[in-house]
């Protein structure tokens, strides 16, 4: 493919404006300024634009470790969005598959594939969500099995789907749902009495939250990541 007919694609422009990119020598392929829009790039080769790697418009999965105080959706009046913590074009593409709230941190996934955040979201598929949960109060002996039975919410008709509770010490759990549901951890436990003062989303599926990514830091997913959602 052309590279002027590559920003194009990537960046959303005319071709007059790549042109005009072109020209600044801001874009590099595999490491050398490309000032020429008729040259050649392929798949395996890497540009970059303003030191950003940019990629064909297509499908693309991120992983974000959320830090609190950043909601998932493209606006809010109140605090900031978490898409402030991609360095990205074309953003306005972009949405989370499975939010978290504003004070829960860990594991967002952000894509443009519609199909596969739905294999994520939709509780038929029953994709797994595994929390690290700090409790304000010291954990009961029936919450094990209130969680396997399934727990009533307020103004919800139907029972919670099973969930698996791992006890890490007194007032700390790690607990994995199969659903989705609004304030649905918080809420699960403030049915039982308790309060979450902590939660933390370490793994959607089998993709597990990278550990070197540091708060507000992301990375896109591998294709076993990405593959691992289907099966």
């Amino acid at each position: 493919m052309r590279l002027d007919k590559f920003l194009c694609d990537a960046l959303g422009t005319t071709r007059k404006e790549s042109t005009q990119i072109l020209k600044s020598g801001e874009v590099t392929v595999d490491g050398e300024v490309q000032k020429v829009g008729s040259f050649k790039v392929t798949e395996q080769s890497d540009v970059e634009w303003q030191g950003r790697e940019i990629r064909i418009s297509g499908p693309r999965y991120i992983m974000l470790n959320k830090p609190q105080g950043f909601v998932c959706s493209h606006e809010d009046g109140f605090n900031q969005t978490a898409f402030v913590l991609l360095d990205e074009v074309n953003m306005s593409d972009l949405h989370f598959a499975g939010r978290l709230d504003v004070d829960t941190t860990g594991l967002v996934l952000i894509t443009d594939d519609g199909q596969w955040s739905h294999r994520i979201t939709s509780p038929k598929h029953k994709c797994d969500k595994i929390y690290r949960v700090w409790l304000a109060d010291p954990i009961e002996p029936n919450y094990e099995e209130k969680f396997a039975t399934g727990i009533e919410l307020r103004n919800e008709r139907e029972l919670t789907l099973p969930a698996q509770m791992e006890v890490i010490d007194e007032q700390q759990v790690l607990l994995t749902i199969h659903e989705g549901k609004y304030h649905q951890v918080k809420r699960m436990f403030a049915a039982l009495g308790n309060k979450v003062v902590g939660l933390h989303r370490e793994r959607v599926g089998n993709i597990i939250l990278d550990d070197t990514l540091e708060p507000g830091e992301y990375r896109y997913l591998t294709e076993e990541e990405v593959a691992s959602i289907w099966k």
